[in-house]
C-alpha cells in the first residue's frame, strides 16, 4: 500500500512532546508509525513506546545537518501550566546529588498558537564550531582566565549540557586560537598607529616575577585624531636572565621598529627615575639619526613622577622606622583585648578627645595605610599619654620628641597622599596636570630642610636630593605641558619660578620661553615642509592666469609659504598673548584644543603631542605600593609568546570600554601582597 493511501491518524489527545515537530505520526493498518520529516525513516510511533527512542534518533539526523538541537532536546513540557522547563541536571550524579544540587528550571512561556513556529526557529540555528572556539579563546583572553580551563571538569559539564554539538578542545588548541587572535588584533593596532596624524609617546614599565625573572612592557600613549587619550599596550617582553643595560635598549628599540613607529616617536617614559641614562641616550641616538629631537632631547627623556615621590616617600618611612615600629605596638596593645580597648575608649572620652577614627593597624606594603595610622595615633595622643603613666604593661610608650617627629612626618605624608590620589584619580591624566602639584613640592621641600630639628631637616635634605634629580631631567617637559593648558600659559611658570628660584628666576623662566619657541619652530618647519610636499603641479597653490607660460608661478609658490611661515610664527604668540581661560572645575583640555584646532593649526599639533606625554606610569591600584610590578604565578608559568599574546590581546579587546587604562589592566596580572 502507498503511502498516501495510509490514514493520518487522529490523536485522542494532543502530542505534548516536541518532538512531534519533527515527526509525522501514521498509522499502516493496526500499527503507529512516527516518520521523520528530516529523513523519512519510519520508527515506532506507539504511544507505548514513548519518544526517548526518537530524540535519539533527531539528535543524530539534526547533527548529520548541523542544526543546533540542545534546547529542542532538553526542553520540559510542564503538565499543569502552558511551560517549557529547561534543566541541565548531569546524568552523572547520583541520586542524592540530584536532590541537593538541582536546580529549578528555567521557565519560557509562550501561546499555544505560536508554540510550534517558535520551536522550529530555535532548530534552524546553525552551528559553528569554528566560530564557538575562537569565541571561547576571545573570552578566556578578555576575563584573564586560566588556558587549563577548558580541561575542568565543571566547565567540560557545563558546556556539553549547554551545547552537545560542541567538541572540547585541549588548552594547547586554545593556546594556538589565543595566538591567531593576537595576530589579527595586532594588524589592526599596527595600521592605526600608522595612520595616526600625530606623534606617540611610549611608557617603558619593567615587571619582575617571585622568580625574579625580568619583562619589559611598552604602552604607547597618544592623542586620536578627536582629540581622546588612547593608550594601547604594544609589547611585554621576557627578558634573558643575562641580559646587560646594552641589551635592554636593543629590545626597545627592535620593539619600536616592530610596529615602525622609532620615526614617529616624541617621547619615551621610564618608571625608573634612576633608570640608567646611557638607555636613554643609546635609544635617542638612534632615533635621532631619522629625525632630529627638539630642545637637545630633553623632552623625550621623561621619568615617571609617580616613582620619584614614592622613593622619597620611603626615605621619610625609612627615617622614621623606630618610631613607627612603637606605633605599631601602641596599636596592637589597645586592641588586644576587649578590656584593654574599653579601658583606652574611657580614657579618651574622660580626655575629651574628639577624635571619631578608630585605630588600625597598617599594611607595611602600602604606605598610605601607614601614613592613616600615624594620623590616627597622633589624634590619640593625650590618651596614650595617660596610658602610659597609669598602665606599666604598656611599654610602646613614645618620647616627647618621638611624637613631635611623628606629627611632622605624618604631616609631610599627607601632602603625597593628596598629590597620589590627585594623579591616579584623574581618568584622563594629561601632561599638563602634574605642574603645579611638583612645584608645590618643590617648595615644601625647601621649606622642610631648613627645619631647625636636625634629625627632620636631615631627612628632608636626602628627598630634595632625589627630587633634584627627577626636577634636572622633566622640569622643561612639566613646564612646557602646563604652558599649553590656557587656564595657565606662562603666567603659572612665572608664579611658580619666583618661589622656587627667588632672584634667579627671571633666568629659568626665559630657558622655558626658549624652550617652548625652539620646539614650536621645529613644528612650524615640519609643517612647511609637509605644505611643501603637497605642492606639487596640479595642486591648489594659487593661480592668476592659466597661461601655461605664466612666469609668476614661481611668486605664487613664495607667497604661499612666506604666508604660511608668518601665520606659523605667530601662532605661539597669538596663544600667548591672548587671556588665559577662566579656571572650572569642569573644563576639559582636550576639548578646548579640539575647538581652537582652526585657530592654532600648529600649536595645535604640538599640544596634541605634549599633552599626550605620561609623566607617570603606575595604575592607581599599585600607586601606594612598597615593592615593585610582580606578575602573578600563573601568568609566569607561561611561554613567552603566549604570555605577550594575552596581555596585549586583552587591552586591545577592551578599548570599548570607556574606563578602560592599560596600566589598571595590567594590575590585575600583579601578584597579591
Amino acid at each position: 500500500m502507498e503511502v498516501s493511501n495510509e490514514s493520518a491518524i487522529k490523536k485522542p489527545k494532543r502530542l505534548t512532546s516536541i518532538v512531534w515537530n519533527h515527526f509525522q505520526r501514521i498509522r499502516k493498518a493496526d500499527v503507529c508509525y512516527a516518520v521523520c520529516v528530516h529523513c523519512d525513516k519510519k520508527l515506532s510511533g506507539s504511544s507505548n513506546s514513548g519518544t526517548t527512542h526518537l530524540r535519539n534518533h533527531l539528535m543524530r539526523c539534526l547533527k548529520r545537518s548541523n542544526y543546533d538541537v540542545s534546547q529542542l532536546l532538553s526542553a520540559k513540557k510542564k503538565k499543569k501550566d502552558t511551560s517549557l522547563g529547561i534543566a541541565n541536571v548531569n546524568a552523572n550524579y547520583d541520586e542524592a546529588q540530584r536532590k541537593d544540587e538541582y536546580i529549578k528550571p528555567t521557565i519560557i512561556k509562550f501561546d499555544h498558537e505560536q508554540r510550534k513556529d517558535e520551536i522550529i526557529s530555535l532548530g534552524s540555528c546553525r552551528f559553528d564550531q569554528e566560530r564557538s572556539r575562537l569565541d571561547l579563546a576571545r573570552m578566556i583572553i578578555l576575563h584573564g582566565y586560566p588556558l587549563t580551563m577548558v580541561e575542568h571538569v565543571g566547565f567540560k559539564i557545563f558546556v556539553k549540557n549547554l551545547q552537545p554539538l560542541f567538541e572540547i578542545v585541549p588548552n594547547s588548541s586554545i593556546e594556538v586560537s589565543c595566538i591567531e587572535i593576537y595576530m589579527k588584533e595586532k594588524q589592526k593596532v599596527y595600521e592605526m598607529i600608522n595612520r595616526l596624524h600625530g606623534r606617540i609617546n611610549l611608557a617603558v614599565e619593567m615587571w619582575s616575577s617571585p622568580e625574579n625573572t625580568e619583562y619589559l612592557c611598552l604602552i604607547a600613549h597618544y592623542i586620536d585624531e578627536d582629540w581622546k587619550l588612547q593608550q594601547k599596550i604594544l609589547n611585554f617582553v621576557t627578558l634573558d636572565s643575562s641580559h646587560t643595560e646594552d641589551m635592554l635598549s636593543e629590545v626597545i628599540i627592535n620593539c619600536l621598529m616592530e610596529w615602525d613607529v622609532e620615526c614617529n616617536l616624541f617621547a619615551m617614559t621610564f618608571d625608573d627615575c634612576y633608570a640608567d641614562d646611557d638607555i636613554v641616550l643609546r635609544i635617542k641616538d638612534r632615533i635621532s639619526q631619522n629625525r632630529p629631537l627638539s630642545s637637545n632631547g630633553q623632552l623625550f627623556d621623561v621619568r615617571s613622577v609617580a616613582h620619584v615621590l614614592n622613593l622619597i616617600v620611603q626615605d621619610a618611612m625609612e627615617t622614621l622606622r623606630e618610631v613607627t615600629e612603637k606605633v605599631r605596638g601602641s596599636v596592637r596593645y589597645v586592641k588586644s583585648s576587649q578590656v584593654i580597648q574599653g579601658k583606652f575608649n574611657d580614657i579618651a572620652q574622660q580626655i575629651g578627645i574628639s577624635c571619631q577614627k578608630n585605630l588600625v593597624l597598617d599594611s607595611p606594603t602600602r604606605w598610605n595605610s601607614t601614613y592613616f595610622m600615624l594620623e590616627t595615633v597622633i589624634g590619640y595622643k593625650s590618651a596614650f599619654c595617660f596610658l602610659q603613666e597609669h598602665d606599666p604593661a604598656y611599654t610602646s610608650a613614645l618620647t616627647d620628641t618621638e611624637w613631635e617627629w611623628a606629627s611632622s612626618i605624618t604631616g609631610y605624608l599627607k601632602l603625597f597622599v593628596e598629590i597620589t590620589n590627585i594623579f591616579s584619580g584623574d581618568k584622563c591624566p594629561t601632561a599638563n596636570i602634574y605642574f603645579p602639584e611638583i612645584c608645590d613640592v618643590h617648595i615644601q621641600l625647601i621649606e622642610w630642610c631648613k627645619n631647625p630639628d636636625d634629625f627632620l631637616s636631615s631627612m628632608a635634605l636626602k628627598m630634595k636630593a632625589k627630587f633634584d634629580r627627577y626636577w634636572s631631567k622633566c622640569s622643561l617637559a612639566l613646564a612646557v605641558a602646563a604652558i599649553l593648558d590656557p587656564r595657565f600659559k606662562m603666567k603659572l611658570v612665572e608664579y611658580y619660578y619666583s618661589q622656587i628660584y627667588g632672584s634667579t628666576a627671571l633666568d629659568r623662566i626665559k630657558e622655558v620661553s626658549d624652550g617652548i619657541k625652539e620646539l614650536f619652530n621645529a613644528y612650524s618647519i615640519c609643517s612647511t615642509l609637509v605644505d611643501q610636499g603637497s605642492s606639487l603641479p596640479g595642486s591648489s597653490l594659487p593661480s592668476t592666469s592659466t597661461d601655461s607660460r605664466d612666469r609668476l608661478k614661481g611668486f605664487d609658490k613664495f607667497l604661499h609659504e612666506s604666508s604660511q611661515g608668518q601665520s606659523a610664527i605667530s601662532d605661539l604668540n597669538k596663544y600667548l598673548e591672548e587671556p588665559v581661560f577662566p579656571r572650572n572645575c569642569d573644563f576639559n583640555i582636550l576639548n578646548w584644543w579640539k575647538v581652537h584646532t582652526p585657530r592654532y593649526p600648529i600649536l595645535s599639533m604640538m599640544a596634541r603631542d605634549i599633552l599626550g606625554t605620561p609623566m607617570s606610569t603606575i595604575a592607581p591600584e599599585l600607586a601606594f605600593g612598597v615593592g615593585g610590578r610582580v606578575l602573578d604565578s600563573y601568568r609566569c608559568s607561561l611561554n613567552p609568546e603566549t604570555r605577550q599574546a594575552l596581555i596585549c590581546t586583552r587591552d586591545w579587546l577592551q578599548v570599548e570600554s570607556e574606563d578602560h587604562n592599560p596600566s589598571s589592566a595590567l594590575a590585575l596580572y600583579a601578584e597579591a601582597s
